[in-house]
């Protein structure tokens, strides 16, 4: 039996496989309301087969957008809109459908990547104050973002949680916070972006704090049989910065508080600094390092898992406990189904699309039986 395909519990919630759809930053919404191409694209995502799908990071205030075009859910009408979403999901999916939450901290206020993803000049109509830990720029001759002050982070705090309570009337099955690649909770992690002097710096305890108090206040706010996971660039790639052994003390005291699961990332604090070492799963060995020195955490690996029998591979040898694409499932949205076809394993699909198990693979969609006129 492939391993890949082995049903997973996260708490109350079982998901079918191990295949996680990443969250993936789309740009297309409108003042935060998803719109109709969120419609198309996690329509498509809800019937790739995958075991949970994760919307993209999800701002919990309009200045923690990363761009204009960022999803929110920090008003009424954020929610009306994702609602939609969520309806005709529901009515063709069984799949589990997590939310990231995720503040753009000293990244917001940039164009779309179609754009260039620069920072969005001073004066345009479309800019607004980055915050961060430190008055320090993301990028080499940008603008340094707002150092925040002790009432902006309670703010932080205090919205997080209430994206969580919006989000469990929404029906959302489970939630992850977004604490990698270079955003706010991230930047509070790094030494490298973070160099404040009061409870929230220095040391590995301050800079932990902010991550630990978002988690609190939504494990507080989100009901208590639903998941909650936590998203973190387990290293920058840059020497002083945040390394796998500060990842692996944050993992035991997320344990402690009920972490649901640990997606693990990497880089994204310092680009002009890091020096990433790219070829195939190049960050699953973090996943392992992790989930070998914080076990009983559920451990997600991500980054280039290509292949069916590398990622049943990572699952079988007990390197993670799931597997999450990305740019895979953009390139190939069936990709489940065909590493289900590939180990020997079967998928979820809509009736409408029964009809096209390919003769070799006649079990890949459950044994279907479809009748023809």
């Amino acid at each position: 039996m492939s391993q890949l395909f082995s049903p997973i519990s996260l708490g109350q919630l079982t998901l079918a496989n191990r295949i996680v759809v990443s969250p993936m930053c789309q740009y297309s919404a409108v003042d935060g309301d998803a719109q109709d191409w969120h419609l198309m694209h996690l329509g498509q995502m809800a019937i790739s087969g995958a075991g949970m799908l994760i919307i993209e990071a999800t701002a919990p205030s309009a200045e923690g957008r990363i761009t204009p075009g960022c999803l929110g859910l920090y008003s009424d009408s954020n929610e009306a809109a994702l609602a939609r979403v969520l309806r005709a999901i529901r009515a063709h999916s069984p799949i589990a459908v997590a939310m990231q939450i995720g503040h753009a901290g000293r990244k917001a206020s940039s164009l779309e990547p179609w754009n260039g993803g620069d920072l969005i000049p001073a004066g345009d109509a479309r800019a607004w104050t980055p915050l961060g830990p430190s008055a320090l720029a993301h990028m080499p001759g940008e603008v340094p973002c707002r150092a925040m002050t002790p009432a902006d982070i309670r703010k932080v705090v205090d919205d997080f949680a209430a994206v969580a309570r919006r989000a469990d009337r929404l029906g959302i099955d489970a939630l992850e916070l977004h604490g990698a690649h270079g955003y706010l909770l991230h930047s509070f992690l790094s030494p490298v972006a973070n160099q404040r002097s009061d409870a929230y710096g220095g040391t590995l305890e301050n800079r932990m704090r902010l991550l630990l108090e978002v988690f609190d206040a939504v494990r507080a706010a989100w009901p208590a049989h639903k998941p909650l996971g936590v998203r973190i660039s387990a290293s920058d790639w840059v020497e002083g910065g945040w390394d796998v052994a500060q990842s692996i003390e944050l993992a035991k005291l997320l344990r402690a508080r009920g972490c649901s699961w640990l997606d693990c990332s990497s880089g994204g604090v310092a680009p002009a600094l890091q020096k990433i070492k790219l070829g195939p799963g190049y960050q699953v060995p973090f996943a392992e390092e992790i989930r070998r020195a914080v076990p009983g955490l559920p451990i997600m690996a991500v980054g280039l898992i290509t292949e069916p029998q590398q990622a049943e591979d990572i699952i079988a040898s007990g390197k993670a406990d799931m597997v999450a694409l990305a740019r895979g499932l953009l390139y190939n949205p069936r990709w489940p189904w065909h590493a289900a076809a590939a180990l020997g394993a079967s998928v979820t699909a809509p009736k409408q699309y029964w009809r096209s198990v390919p003769r070799e693979h006649p079990n890949v969609l459950g044994n279907v039986k479809v009748g023809q006129r």
